[in-house]
């Protein structure tokens, strides 16, 4: 019984946490838009979609303990995939556009509220809509603002880390923007129930989140690749295989019954 009355409280919370996410995405974006200059709009439109990831956050009790610098603006970063919540984790530490298969539009609410959060929605094998992702993405670089892309393509287990998809790292080549890889990985009871694979979708899996206690996860933002005179190849093989590495080497201490160790430099939220 008391599992039940908090999952409803929780559901109560989303509830409200989406109808504030819709007054802010419908209401105050364009009245910022009309009110203040284009860099306080800017300004204040990041402080609001942080916010509002940090709500999500702290109602999913996501327990997350953050290693390495957070990027300097302007960079592209780039990180393994397992879920959705992978953007909540994320961009709650830093104002960012993300890059996600269109498929996220026709969710319902999320879609909406992630195309007034600037998303950048990638349709794969048309080649127009492709030129037009890059250019899109070519122009946030070049006005200092980070992007947050999973070159994989699509969601896995996390315990590896799929082929990169080259073609996502022109931008960032173009635009010799810092390129920094994060590394993502759940613990304990999360490592099997948040992976978001298959033919899973988003309101039964976000249910199944609200029921957990907590989400244990670690996010490892690694330092920035040298990308001085390399191509979209070698640059996404040598970010793959940083990822891979560090979650590697971290699968040594994960047990079902343990959270991760914090090293010298991390920091819990």
């Amino acid at each position: 019984m008391k599992l039940k009355l908090r999952l409803l409280y929780k559901l109560f919370l989303i509830v409200l946490l989406f109808s504030y996410g819709l007054i802010i995405a419908g209401g105050l974006f364009p009245l910022l838009k009309l009110l203040c200059s284009i860099n306080n709009d800017k300004n204040k439109r990041n402080r609001l979609k942080t916010h509002w990831l940090k709500l999500f956050s702290a109602i999913m009790n996501l327990d997350i303990v953050l290693e390495g610098k957070l990027p300097q603006p302007g960079t592209f970063l780039v990180s393994n995939h397992i879920s959705w919540l992978d953007i909540i984790i994320i961009g709650q530490y830093l104002p960012a556009y993300f890059v996600a298969k269109s498929d996220i539009l026709s969710w319902p609410i999320i879609g909406y509220l992630s195309r007034q959060g600037g998303t950048v929605f990638i349709r794969r094998g048309d080649k127009k809509h492709i030129k037009a992702t890059t250019e899109q993405m070519l122009w946030i670089l070049k006005q200092n603002n980070n992007i947050i892309a999973f070159p994989e393509g699509t969601t896995t287990q996390g315990d590896d880390v799929l082929s990169f998809h080259a073609s996502l790292f022109q931008p960032a080549l173009l635009t010799k923007s810092a390129i920094q890889p994060v590394a993502l990985q759940y613990y304990g009871i999360a490592k099997q129930q948040v992976p978001f694979v298959g033919d899973d979708d988003f309101l039964p899996h976000l249910i199944k989140m609200l029921s957990l206690d907590k989400i244990a996860v670690r996010v490892s933002f690694l330092p920035v690749i040298n990308s001085s005179g390399s191509d979209r190849q070698s640059v996404s093989i040598e970010a793959r295989e940083l990822i891979l590495k560090v979650i590697a080497n971290n699968l040594l201490v994960d047990d079902l019954n343990q959270q991760p160790v914090k090293s010298a430099f991390s920091q819990q939220k």
